[in-house]
């Protein structure tokens, strides 16, 4: 069976059963406590939490996950993989644990076909109920095993929704291993089905285990995973993921690249499936947005990418191997997931870049390797320094493993310990995200290297003066270096001296102007860093040629900057404030810095109250008004954390810092601008305070002409509100208060008219009740009903007609929909009738979906135009129901 059909068949099986069809979420998931979405439920979080009301009670996707938790088990078992299509289907509050267990058992094993002698199951060590469930449904207790918190109690690794898990397992046979079940040999008893039952929620700690409850979910849910790559390999007869329909395309091109087969085991083996299988995460994290970069999800995706290199060169791949092993998988899956397609140009192009830059890495870290080994041999010690081993993995992506290889060779150790100890500091650093860095980039990175070896680090002098006489001493357009630039073009401008502030600490860049001594002037639209250390400025060329070589006056736009100066002092003074309302604990974990505007995240539990809120921009105002003095000086580093100055996470700093004192309660390294006097901040507004993730809040606030600007529009605002009620400004809320409490009243008697008319309705229908076998069927189409109301009216319509045994079956359009409801005695329901089964075939037919559980059903769906053919369909379901 291949994947397209196994795709189908898991969709067709599920929206027959009124699931609402919700195409995968992006891998880069709207969720700031996750890199990368790494479960099916990702996208449905907000609904388990209850956070927002879904539009459908139940709900089946195919979604698109990433996950490198286990990439060393990559190659090394069948089963594992970096990237997976997740099939799941999931209840908000609807059906619980026993429909979810019928439903896997079912498509398991009569959509499926897998044999039913072959599949295991796992509970939860306390979890009674399910196991009865799957006993019931025809599974032996001997197939049956409980496993604890480690296996079968889920979690996003993260805080949020969690709960007891039961998995199906498939047996697939003796050449796989010992016999025992999936609690002794996962490798023969694969686990294909996840059924989550979630019904808590978790606080932080550990992925797997000892993180606390913080308590039930509002209502029980289901959340489940079928791995495709997992099915289609049991399926397809396949030995493992890499050698099925989805990845098997990629498999030949790797055996293509290295001239010879993959062989049936040994380390060359894994590095084939290594190869093959990271190819298709490259492709589709790229596809969604990612690009390669030093740290978040652009570091996983550089891991990936130079893993997969590394692994290539261990077959004797020793040409390019990314570009035609991601091309295969674009060729393979972009029927299915067309953003393959859309991105293919992009996604050639990085790869080749990066695979390129990480060659002359290779050879760089070669070099930087066989170094420091000689060094540490004449030094006398016997191991590589830990720091040495890291350095070259984070800042050159010089492979560890290569290190340890060379330092072996040599005689020599590697300090595994506290390697390990700076590696986890990184992943933490990782984890925290970072912005991914465009295609433009990568190729910039080499030009930027370029003239960094040619020319001199500019001078920045911006701390003094706005303008400077500059000499352009390099240009780079288009990714490369070039001699000049005409008009109209946008380059990358290095300066010998610069008054522009470069993007850093949370400040963004300076703007402003360039005017050579031939006339020709150039817009400066922004200044950062190309490399550590390296200034660029991007501008445009308005008028005349710029040559490399050319002296020109650099001017700063004051009045931008004087905005800039004035949110990074309120910055510090706020940071200042927040721990000192807060404690100590609440440092800061990131800004931006604009003109007149600012946004500051700190580390904090829970949300701000509005009288902290009040407290903390009262106090912020309060300094300002004090006019504390300003001032920088610079100590090195020891003295400075000495002095008492607070140095940020995730920042860099030299031997030699700068320190900013703002009165004598702030005091941080920054290298930042400031304000002369703490007055010429001006006025502080915060406006709002929000939640970033777990343990994460933020702030914005706007300052001088921003916070003023803002005040004059609230004026105005609650102006012209207190003029549309006719009243004064500062009546204005208790008028609106009263208008609204009116509005509530009329919406209530409305309400009260609409439920009376609809009383008349039904029992205008009930009237028009024909007999239909054992009791009296009404199907009809109205008119000027919403879904709601019409699942009422058909509920009412079967009590107005008062026999035993009642079908109402309605219809009408609403909003160009179609819309149908269906209600069943309450009788007919003991007897065990469902509504629901009477519209099936009519959500088919209006290209919808049903649900419902109970006496009362509906059904919706966007082509109006076969309404009265679905009307036929479900009175042909109610006529067979009452005569049966």
């Amino acid at each position: 069976m291949r994947s397209t059909l196994i795709r189908q068949m898991f969709t067709e099986f599920f929206t027959s059963r009124g699931h609402r069809a919700v195409p995968s979420s992006p891998l880069v998931p709207d969720d700031p406590t996750l890199l990368l979405a790494n479960a099916g439920m990702n996208q449905f979080k907000p609904y388990f939490l209850g956070e927002t009301t879904p539009e459908f009670p139940r709900a089946t996707s195919i979604q698109k996950c990433a996950r490198t938790s286990d990439i060393d088990n990559v190659g090394r078992t069948t089963r594992h993989a970096t990237f997976f299509e997740m099939m799941g289907n999931f209840s908000f509050g609807d059906y619980f644990k026993e429909d979810a267990i019928a439903f896997a058992w079912e498509l398991l094993t009569e959509g499926y076909g897998l044999e039913k002698k072959k599949l295991w199951i796992t509970v939860y060590q306390d979890d009674d109920e399910a196991e009865e469930i799957w006993r019931r449904i025809g599974v032996p207790a001997s197939r049956i095993q409980r496993l604890g918190m480690e296996d079968n109690y889920w979690s996003m690794t993260v805080p949020g929704p969690c709960g007891p898990s039961s998995e199906a397992h498939y047996d697939r046979g003796p050449a796989f291993g010992e016999e025992g079940g999936p609690a002794v040999n996962g490798e023969r008893y694969v686990e294909l089905w996840n059924l989550v039952f979630m019904e808590s929620i978790r606080g932080e700690g550990p992925p797997k285990k000892d993180y606390p409850i913080l308590g039930d979910l509002a209502r029980k849910s289901i959340d489940t995973g079928l791995g495709l790559d997992r099915l289609a390999v049991i399926l397809q007869g396949a030995h493992s993921v890499c050698t099925t329909d989805l990845l098997l395309p990629t498999y030949r091109t790797v055996q293509e690249l290295a001239g010879r087969e993959a062989p049936d085991e040994g380390e060359d083996k894994v590095s084939f499936q290594v190869v093959t299988e990271h190819a298709r995460s490259i492709a589709f994290l790229i596809a969604d947005g990612v690009l390669p970069a030093k740290d978040g999800r652009g570091y996983i995706l550089r891991r990936l990418m130079r893993r997969a290199v590394r692994h290539a060169r261990l077959i004797g791949i020793d040409g390019p191997v990314l570009p035609a092993t991601t091309a295969s998988v674009v060729g393979n899956l972009a029927d299915v997931w067309p953003e393959l397609a859309a991105q293919a140009t992009l996604i050639e192009q990085v790869v080749a870049t990066e695979e390129e830059s990480f060659n002359r890495t290779l050879a760089q870290g070669t070099r930087l390797l066989n170094a420091a080994i000689r060094r540490t041999k004449d030094s006398g010690s016997a191991a590589l320094p830990g720091e040495t081993a890291f350095e070259l993995a984070d800042t050159y992506g010089f492979p560890v493993e290569l290190t340890l290889e060379a330092a072996r060779d040599a005689g020599l150790a590697v300090d595994a310990e506290r390697f390990a100890v700076l590696l986890d500091e990184q992943k933490k650093r990782a984890k925290a995200g970072g912005r991914a860095k465009a295609a433009e980039t990568l190729r910039k990175m080499d030009s930027y290297r370029e003239l960094s070896a040619a020319v001199p680090r500019t001078e920045f002098v911006g701390y003094e003066h706005l303008a400077a006489e500059s000499v352009v001493t390099g240009l780079i357009a288009d990714g490369a270096v070039v001699p000049a630039a005409d008009a109209g073009s946008e380059v990358d401008i290095v300066l010998d001296r610069s008054p522009f502030y470069a993007e850093a600490g949370g400040q963004i860049g300076d703007t402003g102007t360039l005017t050579t001594s031939d006339g020709t002037r150039l817009r400066i639209t922004g200044t950062r860093y190309g490399l550590e250390g390296f200034r660029v400025h991007r501008a445009r060329v308005l008028e005349g040629e710029l040559r490399t070589g050319a002296r020109g006056l650099a001017e700063v736009d004051a009045e931008r900057r004087a905005g800039l100066t004035r949110s990074h002092s309120a910055t510090h003074i706020l940071h200042a404030v927040v721990m000192a309302t807060l404690g100590e604990h609440s440092r800061q974990q990131g800004s931006l810095v604009e003109p007149d505007r600012l946004r500051f995240d700190f580390a904090h539990f829970t949300a701000l109250s509005p009288e902290q809120v009040r407290e903390i921009e009262h106090a912020v105002n309060g300094h300002v008004l004090d006019d504390p003095a300003v001032r920088a000086w610079y100590a090195d580093r020891a003295e400075a954390e000495a002095a008492g100055a607070i140095a940020l996470f995730g920042e860099k700093y030299g031997d030699t810092v700068r320190i900013v004192d703002i009165g004598d309660f702030s005091r941080e390294l920054c290298g930042g601008t400031h304000v002369a006097h703490g007055s010429q901040v001006g006025t502080f507004r915060l406006l709002s305070e929000s939640s970033i993730g777990s343990n994460l809040r933020r702030v914005e606030a706007l300052t001088g002409y921003g916070a003023l600007a803002h005040a004059d529009t609230e004026r105005r605002v609650l102006a012209e509100v207190a003029g549309l009620l006719g009243t004064r400004p500062a009546d204005a809320p208790d008028a609106l208060r009263k208008r609204l409490e009116g509005l509530a009243a009329a919406q209530d008697e409305l309400s009260r008219l609409r439920t009376a008319e609809l009383g008349r309705e039904a029992a205008g229908l009930a009237e028009h009740a024909r007999p239909a076998g054992r009791g009296r069927l009404v199907v009809r189409r109205v008119t000027g009903a919403t879904s709601e109301e019409l699942r009422a009216l058909a509920a009412e319509t079967v009590a107005r007609i008062g026999t035993e045994a009642a079908v109402a079956v309605l219809a009408t359009e609403h909003r160009s929909k179609a819309l149908l409801a269906a209600a069943v005695s309450p009788s007919l329901h003991r007897d065990g009738a469902e509504a629901a089964p009477l519209l099936t075939e009519a959500a088919r037919i209006i290209g919808g979906g049903s649900g419902g559980r109970g006496p009362v059903a509906n059904a919706g769906g966007r082509t109006s135009e076969h309404l009265e053919q679905a009307l036929a369909a479900a009175d042909r379901e109610a006529e067979r129901l009452l005569n049966g």
